[in-house]
């Protein structure tokens, strides 16, 4: 049995940015109902030595944008980490998803075995596109999607599992 690297990749990014934007939106009306300066949970972060709310957010955006233009063989594009509230963090997500939705099938599909190399701390790493997606991007997207929701839900926003995965 073969993947489809397309829909193991594209449509998983699409629908779980769009569950982040969704646990932002609650992220920003618990600050308004609880009167805290949004800043607070922005800043926020589960460890001292973790990324706040903020680059949680941003590298999410960043795990997928950049391994599906990598897949597809065009280069990734840079976006300046320069957002500091909730609808522009918001904004990040929407010009992700509508980045991604533009790879089609053929673009993606194929990829399985492209050469791809990256530097990770200073540090070249090689991988075939399988390996990539599959063991090193969806996983580091994932980590950076849960850290931002549990920075959040860790702060006192309401949010649970269905507001994790998304509504379908």
């Amino acid at each position: 049995m073969t993947i489809s690297m397309h829909r193991a990749s594209i449509p998983v990014y699409v629908h779980m940015l769009e569950a982040l934007s969704g646990v932002l939106d609650k992220g920003a009306a618990f600050a308004a109902a609880k009167k805290i300066d949004p800043t607070v949970l922005l800043q926020a972060r589960l460890a001292p030595d973790m990324f706040a709310l903020t680059r949680q957010v941003q590298i999410a955006c960043d795990f997928a944008k950049g391994p599906a233009a990598r897949l597809a063989g065009i280069e990734v594009p840079k976006w300046d980490d320069n957002e500091t509230t909730f609808d522009q963090l918001k904004a990040r997500i929407a010009r992700t998803v509508e980045y991604v939705k533009g790879f089609t099938t053929a673009q993606i599909d194929g990829s399985e075995s492209r050469d791809i190399e990256i530097t990770v701390g200073g540090q070249p790493m090689k991988f075939k596109g399988v390996d990539y997606l599959l063991g090193f991007a969806m996983p580091n997207f994932y980590f950076h999607v849960t850290s931002a929701y549990a920075i959040l839900r860790h702060n006192g926003v309401e949010i649970g599992k269905r507001d994790f995965m998304g509504r379908k």
